[in-house]
């Protein structure tokens, strides 16, 4: 396979320690969508070119390039199993397709009648399950040992987001309708609520490490809210402005607005970054209301991130995301796959003012 003739390449020495590092080999068209393998340094990047790509991350940021496998449209979502030997992937050929990293040989392992907009892989104490969000307007259940859907979900609109943390699920759709599911009980919402978000969602992101079960939306209009999920911690809940800019640096108007394309929750000290189409990253701290880092902007939108499994490495995608439509499909536009080592004291937790 051509794509990995090159071995692998690591940043020139003298590159100085802070600057991210740019991954050699990437997608031939824009990033949809990554994932961190649970087991290992293994990043799953799925693309509109129709390809998923798996790279292993070393030590110092090097990469390789491992394995390539095809779908028949463009790639939407990538997840990994909990072992971490098998990356899933959804697409807009309506399928979802497992790789399994020891032989090397790509399946479907699920159907829609519709493309599928996200894959997560759910790990309950009876086994692993894939949950698969379409905009078919239908969530389903796969136990990849059999062929068939172990439950199919109706859902009120097309889905547009979907995360898990388990036993919480939170899907976003269309018409901004949130979907919270307990997952012993994985066919009936346990609460269906509208987006507190005025605007289309874009992304909704489960609370990691949080003594009470939660979620991030993030819309269209440079918003994002912190849910609760139980009416005991309503009071906790809010929302602030983000990703905008102001039309001339002295109106301070912050009158250009971009969307939110994703949120990344932080494994281990649960903060969590926001990524535009501004081009720009940054990272929050929920409980002491705060950001805690922002990032140099970026030649273009930010389209994906994800923390590793442990929060060391934090990658992230320059990428057009059809923010401005046909015209801002510019020749040259940047595509490039990042990997940023994270720092102790800018995802550390702050203390509550």
């Amino acid at each position: 396979m051509s794509f990995f003739g090159a071995g692998s390449t690591s940043a020139p020495a003298a590159a100085p320690a802070e600057k991210d590092i740019e991954v050699p080999e990437i997608p031939t068209d824009s990033i949809s969508s990554l994932a961190f393998s649970p087991a290992a340094d293994y990043l799953a990047v799925g693309s509109w070119d129709n390809n998923v790509r798996l790279y292993e991350v070393g030590a110092n940021g090097q990469t390789q390039g491992k394995a390539i496998y095809g779908h028949q449209g463009p790639v939407l979502s990538v997840c990994w199993n909990k072992e971490g030997n098998k990356a899933i992937s959804g697409g807009a050929d309506n399928a979802a397709r497992m790789f399994d990293i020891t032989t090397g040989q790509p399946q479907q392992v699920a159907q829609h009648e519709a493309p599928i907009k996200v894959v997560k892989w759910i790990e309950t104490p009876q086994g692993g399950i894939l949950a698969t969000g379409s905009w078919d307007k239908t969530l389903k259940y796969w136990d990849l040992r059999t062929p068939n859907p172990v439950a199919t979900v109706q859902l009120p609109e097309r889905c547009y987001t979907m995360d898990v943390q388990y036993p919480l699920l939170v899907v976003g759709t269309a018409e901004r309708h949130i979907q919270i599911y307990n997952l012993s009980s994985p066919t009936t919402p346990y609460k269906t609520i509208t987006s507190p978000l005025k605007w289309q969602t874009r992304v909704v992101s489960c609370f990691t490490n949080s003594p009470s079960s939660g979620f991030a939306v993030g819309s269209i209009e440079g918003r994002v809210a912190i849910q609760y999920v139980e009416d005991k911690d309503s009071s906790n809940n809010f929302s602030f402005k983000c990703h905008r800019k102001d039309q001339t640096p002295a109106s301070k108007d912050q009158s250009l607005v971009y969307a939110v394309n994703d949120i990344a929750f932080h494994p281990v000290h649960g903060t969590f970054s926001t990524c535009g189409s501004d081009g720009s990253i940054h990272y929050w701290d929920k409980d002491a209301r705060t950001r805690l880092k922002s990032f140099e902007t970026a030649p273009g939108p930010i389209t994906a991130t994800t923390f590793n499994r442990n929060g060391t490495i934090f990658a992230y995608a320059i990428s057009y995301d059809w923010s401005k439509g046909h015209s801002g499909m510019t020749p040259g536009h940047p595509n490039k796959l990042m990997l940023h080592a994270c720092k102790e004291d800018e995802v550390k937790r702050r203390p509550k003012k």
